[in-house]
């Protein structure tokens, strides 16, 4: 993430579990700004505060660096709050690129997968690191799917219908931005065969992911090349937003390790998601403590304007 020049016109967002209260929230991100020598211009909007989340919103001139400011922010407010500081043009974003694992859904696939082989933590554990930036993803990738040699091809469908859930908030956020115009793609450096499943349970247009090769009924260990990792999912970002006469700023780009963080850094708004440090530290903004319906509030959708429903 860039800085930003002093004198940029932004606007500050709190997002917060419910059990906060509106007024409460408001009370602490007015002291917080005014802490942080960040004067609010105007009244706080209120964003959410129907539903489970409480959600504002209000203007700032920035003078300074705006992950100075935004980390500063974070440590004054209440610690179960996400927060988001961003330039006020450009918010609702045209183009949504989302990973899959630990992002769009809760687990990830391949160590779910690997339960059926009786190796899941030692799949999870080179997982761990892979997400954590300490190794080579598309080497990582290999190694764990080579030792799933063997494995009946029914162990998907399984691992789909008994491990696999959305994060919360999900459904909502692709079904919202895709309401309002934007163009929802799902990008993983894990499986088609889930890819397929959850951009179609989600609400995605379209998905990306690694192709796992069969033989007779079973996973022969490989992966079809060339393998989709972190310079791919930058490549779709690149391409999806070109085909649509896009910027690089009118996009949302979300997800939670290592292999995303080009997309990541290069989109209008880069999310991290539940994300391991290396990532939360390079992201525009992050959900920790909420669900993903944050994503919405940080655009100024507000809970009318959500399709909740979904």
């Amino acid at each position: 993430m860039t800085s930003r020049s002093a004198g940029t016109a932004c606007i500050v967002s709190a997002v917060s579990d419910a059990t906060l209260s509106v007024s409460h929230l408001t009370e602490s991100m007015l002291d917080a700004c005014a802490q942080s020598g960040l004067p609010v211009q105007g009244s706080v909007r209120q964003l959410g505060w129907r539903q489970h989340l409480s959600a504002i919103e209000a203007d700032i001139i920035l003078s300074g660096d705006i992950m100075t400011a935004r980390q500063t922010l974070e440590a004054i407010l209440p610690k179960a709050t996400d927060v988001a500081l961003l330039p006020a043009s450009v918010r609702r974003k045209r183009l949504l690129i989302s990973d899959m694992d630990s992002t769009i859904i809760e687990q990830e696939c391949l160590d779910e997968l690997a339960a059926y082989a009786g190796i899941k933590d030692e799949i999870a554990a080179i997982t761990a690191r892979a997400m954590a930036g300490e190794l080579n993803f598309e080497e990582a990738l290999s190694e764990r799917v080579s030792r799933l040699q063997g494995l009946a091809v029914s162990a998907l469908e399984a691992c789909y219908h008994e491990r696999i859930s959305l994060m919360p908030g999900a459904r909502q956020l692709v079904r919202t931005m895709a309401a309002n115009g934007a163009h929802c793609l799902l990008v993983s450096g894990g499986f088609t065969y889930f890819t397929e499943r959850i951009a179609e349970r989600v609400g995605f247009h379209a998905h990306q992911g690694n192709v796992l090769v069969e033989t007779n009924g079973t996973l022969s260990g490989e992966v079809v090349r060339p393998i989709l990792g972190r310079e791919a999912k930058l490549t779709a970002l690149d391409e999806a937003a070109s085909r649509r006469g896009l910027a690089r700023t009118d996009c949302l780009a979300m997800g939670d390790g290592a292999n995303d963080l080009a997309m990541i850094e290069a989109a209008g708004l880069g999310l991290a998601v539940h994300a391991k440090p290396l990532v939360a530290a390079a992201a525009d903004a992050a959900v920790q403590h909420t669900d993903l319906t944050t994503a919405l509030y940080f655009q100024g959708y507000t809970d009318a304007e959500i399709i909740w429903d979904a």
